[in-house]
């Protein structure tokens, strides 16, 4: 797979935020929003036997998958990988893309028509993360169910 950068840290925002996670952000995106600030020209080419070795020594069991998109790259494979080597898993996608069987917190940040985010996540996901700008009016009227809703300043 293509990273980005592999690193330990507190998650910042949502549901989940103060836990420990293992951030491996994936080069790489589908969309070309504005306000993204994932630099994707020096990833590097991983396997996932190189990536378990990376990420063996943080004190945490959480991965959570984010770039860019990953779904472009995140496979049932990987996470059935992941999963056997004791991790539990978090993605953080656009919504454009289904998310594969086996992630255990699905944060969607919709970026996407509503029919595109019905078509893909028809039983809902674990949060729904609207990006928000300020001085625009935003009504959130989600198409999706989530157990968590939160807004993202920009």
């Amino acid at each position: 797979m293509k990273v980005n950068e592999i690193f330990y840290s507190l998650q910042g925002e949502g549901a989940r935020a103060g836990e420990a996670s293992i951030f491996i952000r994936l080069a790489g995106c589908d969309l070309a929003c504005l306000f993204c600030d994932t630099e994707f020209n020096s990833a590097a080419e991983f396997s996932n036997e190189q990536v378990l070795s990376k990420i063996k020594g943080f004190q945490s069991n959480w991965i959570v998958w984010t770039g860019g998109e990953p779904t472009l790259q995140i496979d049932e494979k990987i996470v059935r990988y992941f999963s056997d080597a004791g991790y539990k898993q978090a993605i953080e996608t656009n919504g454009n893309n289904p998310v594969p069987s086996g992630i255990d917190f699905v944060v969607v940040s919709p970026k996407v028509a509503e029919h595109v985010l019905k078509r893909n996540f028809p039983n809902g996901c674990d949060e729904l993360r609207y990006a928000w700008h300020s001085g625009k009016e935003f009504v959130p009227n989600p198409s999706i169910t989530a157990k968590h809703y939160y807004l993202s300043p920009i």
